[in-house]
């Protein structure tokens, strides 16, 4: 099993790559919120690599973070969802995000995943259920950016535990200016959103 990769990036297409390894050239697919954090070609990268093998493919994915790699496999795990399904929904929801849906049986925002119908999104929000929170998920980091998000998450939990649906959370938040905001803020904001 290829668990890691560090090596020269020399292509990228997406969702494909290809990063260079002392001479031999890895074809990687990602999901877009790898891709997207990519440096230009000829950079040196680390990524966190599973290698899927069919009868008729050997394939192997590539994730920036450990907690993405951790979740997609345990996405395979599910009945009825592969590779292209568990790249899309990693394409389209941070594992924080997607935790969060499972927890709070959101399908509406996982309907929104191309390729995920009502039925899917039922199936992964029950075999998902207990298998959720063995994915870890990133340490709370100290950038400004970084501190805006975890406020962000705060924010949202909160709200969705006083009784909105994280869509109508989402919608609220996104009218909202959130840099620099505490959770607290963030939450009084939205409350003043829905009163008027």
């Amino acid at each position: 099993m290829i668990g890691s990769l560090r090596g020269k990036l020399t292509f990228k297409q997406a969702p494909l790559l290809v990063l260079e390894c002392g001479g031999v050239g890895y074809e990687v697919e990602t999901p877009m919120s790898t891709f997207l954090e990519l440096p230009a070609i000829g950079a040196d990268i680390f990524l966190h690599t599973h290698l899927l093998v069919r009868e008729d493919a050997q394939t192997l994915y590539g994730f920036s973070a450990a907690e993405e790699k951790t979740l997609f496999r345990t996405l395979l795990k599910v009945s009825g969802v592969g590779a292209k399904m568990g790249l899309a929904i990693l394409s389209a929801m941070t594992a924080a995000d997607f935790q969060r849906c499972v927890r709070y049986e959101d399908t509406a925002m996982l309907v929104k995943i191309p390729g995920v119908g009502k039925k899917t999104a039922q199936r992964l929000i029950i075999e998902m259920r207990d298998r959720i929170e063995q994915v870890p998920l990133p340490a709370p980091a100290a950038s400004g950016a970084d501190r805006s998000k975890d406020a962000r998450s705060e924010a949202i939990d909160a709200l969705v535990s006083l009784g909105y649906r994280l869509p109508e959370v989402t919608k609220l938040l996104a009218s909202l200016e959130l840099e620099g905001q505490s959770a607290e803020d963030i939450i009084r904001q939205a409350l003043r959103q829905v009163v008027h």
